[in-house]
C-alpha cells in the first residue's frame, strides 16, 4: 500500500443532485485516492477544513465502464467515492457553501 498524505486523499468534490440534497443533512461527498482507507479519509477531511468533526465515512468502488471503439475495447477508468457524515455540532465545509 503506497504512502498517501492527508492532502493527496481528498481528489474532487462531487456535485450532483443528490449530493446537494444530502448536504442538508451534513453529509459530502467526495472523490478519493483509490488506495485511502476510511481513517484517513476522516483524518484528511478533519485537517483540510478546521472546525469539522466526522461522524462516519462511507466508501464505494465503481469499476471503469466497458467501452468500444470498432475493433479496438477498452475501460475507462475506475473511481472511489466516500460520503463523509459531521456530526450534527460540527461546522459545515465552507467549500460547499457557495454553490
Amino acid at each position: 500500500m503506497a504512502d498517501i498524505k492527508y492532502y493527496d486523499v481528498l481528489l474532487k468534490p462531487v456535485i450532483t443532485e443528490k449530493s446537494m440534497e444530502l448536504m442538508g443533512e451534513k453529509k459530502y461527498t467526495f472523490l478519493v485516492h483509490p488506495e485511502a482507507n476510511k481513517i484517513q479519509i476522516r483524518e484528511a477531511v478533519e485537517k483540510m477544513f478546521e472546525g469539522t468533526k466526522v461522524l462516519k465515512v462511507n466508501t464505494m468502488n465503481r469499476r471503469g465502464k466497458n467501452k468500444r471503439r470498432g475493433y479496438i475495447v477498452g475501460r475507462t477508468n475506475a473511481i472511489k467515492k466516500a460520503i463523509v457524515t459531521l456530526t450534527p455540532y460540527s461546522k459545515d465545509i465552507e467549500f460547499f457553501e457557495g454553490i
